[in-house]
Formats: C-alpha cells, sequence, structure tokens
C-alpha cells in the first residue's frame, strides 16, 4: 500500500529513477486518463516549492490531458513492470487500452489526480509553466539536430509536487 509522506522525506537518485528506470506521466482522473512513460525529466524547487519537469512530444495524445486537467502525476514502477513501461512508452492510448494490455491499474490521489497504482513512488504535481521550447533557445546544435529531426519541440510543463505517496 502507498503511503502519503512529506516530499522532503525522499531520499533517492533522480538520475537513475527517470533516465534509466523510467517513469510514467499520468494525466486525468480513473476512468479517464492516458499514461505515457517518459525517461527524460527533472525534480528540484521552482518559486520556493518541490516541483518536477515534464517534457512531452506534441503529437503524444497524454498532452491533450495534461493540457486539460490542472494536475498530472509522475509514477516510478518496480522493475517488474519494466514490459508495461516499455509498452506505454511505445504505444498511443488514441489506438487502445494501455491500462487493459499492461494490467496497470489506477487510483486517485486527495486532488483527484489519477496515478498508477502499482509505483512504488508517485509524485502529484499541480501544474504551475508550461511552453514549448523554443529551438532558437537550444544552444547545442548538434543535441538539436540529434534529438529534434522532425522539429517536434517538446513541451516543458513544471508542476508543483503537492502530494507525495511511497510504498513502504
Amino acid at each position: 500500500m502507498l503511503e502519503k509522506i512529506n516530499v522532503e522525506q525522499l531520499d533517492f537518485n533522480v538520475f537513475r529513477a527517470i533516465g534509466k528506470q523510467w517513469m510514467l506521466v499520468t494525466a486525468g482522473k480513473p476512468g479517464d486518463c492516458n499514461t505515457m512513460t517518459a525517461s527524460w525529466g527533472g525534480l528540484g524547487v521552482l518559486w520556493g516549492a518541490p516541483a518536477a519537469t515534464a517534457y512531452i512530444r506534441p503529437q503524444r495524445y497524454t498532452k491533450e490531458f495534461l493540457d486539460r486537467e490542472a494536475y498530472f502525476t509522475l509514477s516510478f514502477l518496480p522493475e517488474q513492470y519494466r514490459q508495461a513501461l516499455a509498452y506505454c512508452g511505445s504505444h498511443s492510448g488514441r489506438d487502445g487500452d494501455k491500462w487493459a494490455a499492461t494490467g496497470l491499474t489506477t487510483a486517485a490521489a486527495d486532488c483527484g489526480a489519477a496515478y498508477v497504482e502499482q509505483a512504488e513512488l508517485v509524485l502529484v504535481c499541480r501544474k504551475q509553466f508550461c511552453q514549448r521550447m523554443d529551438p532558437a533557445c537550444i544552444l547545442d546544435r548538434e543535441a538539436d539536430a540529434r534529438w529534434y529531426p522532425d522539429h517536434d519541440y517538446h513541451d516543458i510543463y513544471i508542476g508543483e509536487i503537492t502530494e507525495a505517496y511511497l510504498r513502504r
């Protein structure tokens, strides 16, 4: 069972958790939500509060939910769910039910936002900022060419972390 904690109690390697283990970015309410796998993101402090950053390409179905909702969640799953994470990163919710295909289920945070029930850690984020990456601001031209050959620049979402849940 997930236990609600103060986010300042967390002690984990964010680089490994996001970049290697991946996370699911979910927006919507249970029964009307979508999730996607992400391996880019960040955690830190913005405007005096704990914050999370997620990068979402414009063609991703989850973006429609992120734009519509006030909250999004980041769910970190144990290694046994690697195939589910891979599926959620390679299939669109427009084309089928990711929840049924993976066996993952949702639960609701106190604010009503959906998160992945099988997670070891969930961060609930209230949207505070969203902006499309401006290619003129990408100073590393090689990174621009490598990551954006189709010019489908990410939208940057920053949310204040308002709730955190940890499996104990």
